[in-house]
């Protein structure tokens, strides 16, 4: 495959496929696995992620890429084989989140910026050799009626710039997520808030990314859509697309090559029909495709329950998901598509 930036960017957004984030941190995949009763250890996250990473359909017809976390992107399958290899040989992309999660902004209450810049250099070195060809930045943003602030945004925004900057010079396709949260506290937020904020977001980002030369043809967007919050949710399934779409054509440039979005606490089922909604009624300038973690992984995880003897009925429910979310980054999944299952 090519090493150029931009044709990374558009594999990664090639049609119908999108990007499975494996990338829970330790503290994350171990809320899931008391989930189904079974212990967090470095040899059961190792298998679990084999049996996703070895689901050879949906690997080579509808994942694009996987965002893995540091331990998984060095770590070896049962055989002996290196995860890498198996993502590389089903025709995807290795990509490994960067940043160190968020953490308290000194002087903004109830606000984060997140960190990891320092010796990012050195790392995304490293993490290249390793094969990643991609990399995710998240950046988290707080919303109610009065947050975020300004100061918040800008933080956060300068760092994924800075974030971006890094990776290009590596020879790494940076993934930036500001990620407006929908199920964060007090999650009462409306729509019309979702939005306002949003498009501020969007904008800033955009402002500092351009101020640091950053690439457009050699990056990925991975936004949050436009939703209500999480005790709020009224919007129809058409009015989220409507919005996300109308906030994306206002601040996006069309030069960015696809915009890959998270779930953000949705339900699987919804984040599957808000996507394909925006595919099936706009006329877009970039590709817009999935990059779920939980929305992808939650059935394939109940299924598998941590048993060897499961990891074929665990295969079959991340291929069927999977082929869902292609649909939707096609705008061509339709609900009853999901009770003949």
């Amino acid at each position: 495959m090519s090493e150029r930036l931009e044709d990374i960017a558009v594999a990664m957004v090639a049609n119908g496929r999108g990007l499975l984030a494996a990338d829970e941190s330790t503290a994350t995949i171990k809320k899931r696995f008391d989930s189904i009763g079974l212990e967090s250890t470095e040899d059961s996250r190792r298998d679990y992620r084999e049996m996703l990473l070895r689901s050879d359909e949906a690997m080579r017809n509808y994942v694009s890429g996987v965002i893995l976390y540091e331990e998984t992107l060095f770590q070896k399958a049962a055989d002996g084989t290196p995860l890498v290899d198996i993502i590389k040989s089903a025709g995807s992309i290795p990509g490994i989140k960067v940043d160190t999660g968020a953490k308290p902004l000194p002087h903004f209450p109830n606000e984060t910026i997140t960190e990891g810049l320092d010796g990012l250099a050195a790392r995304l070195a490293k993490y290249y050799e390793a094969g990643a060809r991609f990399a995710k930045w998240r950046g988290v943003i707080a919303i109610s009626g009065t947050l975020p602030s300004f100061g918040a945004i800008k933080a956060n925004a300068h760092a994924l710039a800075r974030y971006a900057t890094l990776c290009q010079e590596a020879g790494i396709v940076p993934i930036v997520e500001p990620e407006v949260l929908m199920d964060g506290a007090p999650g009462d937020h409306s729509i019309d808030r979702s939005e306002e904020v949003t498009e501020w977001v969007l904008r800033t980002v955009f402002e500092e990314l351009g101020d640091l030369r950053v690439k457009l043809e050699g990056m990925i967007l991975k936004p949050s859509m436009v939703i209500d919050g999480k005790k709020t949710r009224k919007a129809s399934v058409e009015e989220v697309a409507e919005r996300t779409v109308k906030v994306l054509k206002r601040t996006v440039p069309a030069a960015v090559p696809g915009i890959a979005f998270l779930s953000g606490g949705q339900s699987t089922e919804e984040a599957t029909a808000h996507l394909s909604a925006m595919n099936t009624v706009h006329d877009l300038p970039w590709k817009l495709t999935f990059s779920y973690g939980r929305a992808l992984q939650q059935e394939a995880l109940n299924a598998w329950n941590g048993k060897p003897e499961n990891v074929a009925a665990g295969q079959r429910a991340f291929t069927h998901r999977a082929k869902m979310c292609s649909l939707a980054a096609k705008g061509s999944w339709k609900k009853d598509l999901e009770q003949a299952a």
